[in-house]
């Protein structure tokens, strides 16, 4: 079932398989949208209740008007579908936003499967030629999505992937008007007590990597799992391996 979901004064696509098994939630990464979970939805939906959603001006989602936080709307899709607990599958951004709330309502959150997380706090290089670069491409989508391709998804392109990174190259402007930041976590990685397993790939980026591999070592009991020649869009380049994954922790952690 398709719907939105109110959030103050916007709303957010959002998509319920329905069914009676473990409640699991889909968070797409900040370099494109819920379609990233298209290839794995069919399985997922097999064994679970999977919820999915846009954030606010990404895929089928309007643009925001106001201000919002990023844990704040997933506590919003689950109040509105009714979900006291949930297991979470964050990639990237929505990584982060996992993490979030298992730290801010830990009783909220079953288990975690982290795909190349982003979070906040962590004491990212600064790039100087990057921004540079950025700032070059600035009023062209083009050359946007071009330089995204170049920074994120060293494994190729594809229709699939050229759509999800144009997809938040169309967010970006609202997103950086309207997005606040949310808790600066990484200095509290070590509270998590949520089952946890980060996947991350050896063709991400390598600062994003020497994160991962940090964040799985503070999180107590974290299982680490390595994805050869996957860049940043884990879902698109290992489906298979990810949902059997995540069946798995889902069933271990009932």
């Amino acid at each position: 079932m398709q719907t939105t979901v109110t959030a103050g004064a916007d709303k957010l696509w959002a998509e319920d398989s329905g069914g009676s098994g473990p409640v699991l939630v889909l968070l797409h990464p900040g370099v494109g949208d819920s379609r990233i979970w298209d290839r794995m939805w069919p399985a997922l939906t097999e064994r679970c209740r999977v919820i999915r959603y846009d954030v606010r001006a990404y895929g089928q989602s309007p643009a925001a008007t106001e201000d919002y936080t990023l844990v704040g709307d997933l506590i919003r899709v689950l109040d509105h579908f009714g979900v006291g607990q949930a297991h979470l599958v964050g990639c990237s951004m929505g990584g982060g936003t996992s993490l979030e709330l298992a730290l801010a309502d830990p009783g909220r959150v079953r288990s975690l499967t982290l795909l190349c997380p982003g979070i906040s706090g962590y004491p990212w290089p600064d790039e100087p030629e990057l921004d540079a670069e950025w700032d070059a491409v600035e009023d062209d989508e083009d050359g946007q999505v071009a330089f995204f391709q170049r920074l994120w998804a060293a494994a190729g392109g594809g229709p699939d992937v050229m759509e999800q990174l144009r997809s938040a190259v169309r967010a970006g402007a609202n997103e950086e008007l309207h997005q606040k930041p949310g808790e600066r976590i990484w200095d509290r990685l070590d509270q998590v007590r949520t089952p946890t397993i980060l996947m991350v790939g050896d063709r991400d980026r390598p600062a994003l990597i020497a994160s991962n591999e940090e964040a799985a070592r503070r999180i107590p009991g974290c299982q680490l799992i390595w994805m050869p020649g996957v860049d940043h869009l884990p879902p698109l380049r290992e489906p298979e391996l990810i949902t059997r994954t995540v069946l798995e922790h889902v069933h271990s952690a009932e």
